[in-house]
């Protein structure tokens, strides 16, 4: 089984919210996932609170070989991890 960590798309229209999640590569984009680690809201007014992520989940799944999507590879290089 191949596992990726991607974005799951929730919210509403013009106020988009996502969850950092870890799922099989074969599901599809709205497929259920393995584990919920963390979120990402590119539209909140507070920065902090722009991403959060459990990063010691993050560090477990990618040391067994789960494959980042690029927008979370990009999201997690900007945080420091890997």
């Amino acid at each position: 089984m191949a596992v990726r960590i991607r974005l799951k798309k929730l919210g509403r229209r013009h106020l988009p919210f996502y969850r950092i999640v870890a799922t099989d590569a074969q599901q599809g984009i709205k497929g259920r996932e393995i584990e919920v680690l963390g979120t990402y809201a590119p539209s909140h007014k507070d920065p902090e609170k722009v991403l959060s992520f459990d990063r010691e989940r993050v560090e477990y799944w990618l040391s067994v070989g789960a494959l980042p999507s690029d927008t979370v590879r990009n999201l997690l290089k900007r945080e420091g991890v890997k």
